[in-house]
């Protein structure tokens, strides 16, 4: 009779060729272990596929839609970056229908006064490629605009921008390249428009507070919110 040694089973971890199954583990576990996605094949194997109408919705210019959403909108938010790709986003409010359209393709958002950072403005010089971003209060759809942006001082536009009886200093003005609607799913589960999902604004400290301790400034804080309090009377156009 022939006596053999007892092998304990290897686990299949210690194969090298052993695979975890999973859409985010399905690796060799020789491989470092890593969550990071860096490849599309790998981020489209976490997705379904993309809907028909949702890959085709992008169009080239502002139709009617387009056009209404912008002349109800109050607020929007800017997307730009300089030439390193150092991002920014900066908001834009105003009364609804603020943002001119010009043409079908073309539409200019004034700049009114702030705190002179002049961020998205400085990015535009370097790397005129912008995206916008259109809110209507009460609407939980969007309206999302992406093109390329150039700052224009014309008075005649600014003329039409003109806000109690201040007209602003310049406006950047987007040569459409596409537009979509964006479907309500982001601010249905925000309830952003919802009063009950409210926070009172004594949840979070003043303005002027959180800046002083950010920046250890050596100015009290009444003083500063004082300041700002001034801006927002004085300075707003």
């Amino acid at each position: 009779m022939v006596t053999r040694k007892f092998r304990p089973q290897r686990h299949p971890r210690n194969f090298p060729l052993a695979r975890t199954r999973g859409p985010t583990h399905d690796r060799a576990m020789s491989d470092p272990v890593t969550h990071d996605i860096s490849s599309l094949e790998r981020l489209l194997a976490l997705f379904g596929p993309t809907s028909a109408i949702a890959a085709a919705k992008a169009i080239p210019r502002l139709d009617v839609h387009c056009r209404n959403f912008i002349a109800l909108s109050p607020f929007l938010v800017i997307g730009s970056s300089d030439r390193e790709g150092r991002a920014d986003t900066s908001p834009k409010g105003d009364p609804p229908g603020f943002v001119r359209v010009l043409d079908d393709r073309t539409l200019a958002i004034p700049d009114r006064p702030g705190n002179n950072r002049l961020d998205t403005l400085r990015n535009i010089l370097e790397n005129p490629e912008v995206a916008a971003i259109f809110f209507v209060p009460g609407v939980d759809e969007t309206l999302r605009v992406n093109g390329r942006a150039r700052l224009t001082t014309d008075p005649e536009l600014l003329a039409t921008m003109s806000v109690q009886g201040r007209m602003p200093t310049l406006a950047i003005v987007i040569a459409v390249r596409e537009a979509y609607l964006h479907c309500a799913k982001a601010l249905k589960r925000s309830r952003l428009w919802d009063p009950a999902g409210r926070v009172e604004r004594g949840a979070l400290p003043s303005l002027g507070r959180m800046v002083h301790d950010q920046i250890r400034s050596a100015e009290d804080v009444a003083a500063i919110e004082e300041r700002i309090e001034r801006s927002y009377r004085d300075r707003l156009y």
